[in-house]
């Protein structure tokens, strides 16, 4: 099997504070080798369990956080953007199955740095009236390129919305959230170990796994955060404008509709 990692770093074990998240802070080098280990992790476990060919897409904001010189060296790497298919970058080339390592809640919710996409954007986001997060996004995405999700690890929250997405993927909890900064996580050594025999499992399974597939054309919703995004966001003929912080738009896919988020949240840097 040809599998793709797609790595975010809120749902890394240890990881609780956005200074945790972002580049220049003394605490981000650290947590961006514990999001190296993990996605290690799950190659080591998916090569063990009979992949054949492995890409690790880096997925945290610029998609440069991955360490390229500590990447197990069976595995290649996709980072940098903008790039086709966002967080999914790579998906293109045709995998039977995707891992989600390191993932987080949708906005909204009390997981641990919870939020969509942009989190000074959208409040909250629907696809054909249900609210998603990432993991949902993302794993439509890849579900109408036919890849289903067969892993996914990250905090308690974030396992308790995803899993009616992808009932036979495998999951792996590796922190439980106390709050927006706190959680009980297990120690990078622990929840590598985890991971690895996650992704061991998962190979086995993925056989029985469904993609997630939505039906077409998709309607999408987004609340902002603020009236003012939406004023800026109106500007794109696409929108309509359903209230003060309420926007719709009808997309031919899930991954167009992904398209224009990403194209959003672009947009949405004009207002910082």
């Amino acid at each position: 099997m040809r599998i793709l990692i797609c790595a975010d770093i809120e749902g890394v074990a240890g990881v609780t504070h956005p200074d945790q998240t972002r580049e220049g802070h003394s605490e981000y080098e650290r947590a961006r080798r514990w999001m190296t280990r993990e996605v290690n992790a799950a190659i080591r476990g998916a090569f063990d369990g009979g992949a054949v060919e492995l890409l690790a897409a880096d997925a945290h904001g610029g998609y440069r956080n991955l360490l390229a010189d500590e990447l197990d060296p069976r595995a290649r790497l996709v980072s940098g953007k903008p790039r086709p298919l966002g967080m999914m970058g790579g998906l293109a080339a045709g995998f039977d199955g995707v891992m989600l390592v390191g993932f987080h809640a949708r906005a909204g919710t009390r997981g641990v740095l919870a939020h969509t996409i942009n989190s000074s954007a959208f409040a909250r986001v629907w696809l054909n009236g249900r609210e998603l997060g990432e993991a949902g996004l993302y794993g439509a995405l890849a579900g109408e390129l036919g890849a289903p999700v067969v892993f996914a690890s990250g905090d308690d929250v974030f396992i308790a919305e995803t899993r009616p997405l992808f009932p036979r993927a495998v999951f792996v909890e590796t922190k439980q959230a106390m709050g927006r900064h706190a959680a009980v996580s297990l120690s990078p050594q622990a929840a590598c170990e985890a991971i690895e025999a996650g992704a061991r499992r998962a190979m086995a399974a993925a056989v029985r796994a469904e993609p997630l597939r939505l039906a077409t054309p998709v309607s999408a919703r987004l609340r902002t955060q603020t009236p003012a995004h939406a004023d800026l966001f109106c500007q794109w003929p696409a929108l309509a404008r359903i209230d003060g912080d309420t926007l719709e738009f009808s997309a031919a896919s899930a991954e167009h509709a992904v398209r224009m988020f990403n194209c959003l949240s672009a947009m949405a840097m004009t207002l910082r």
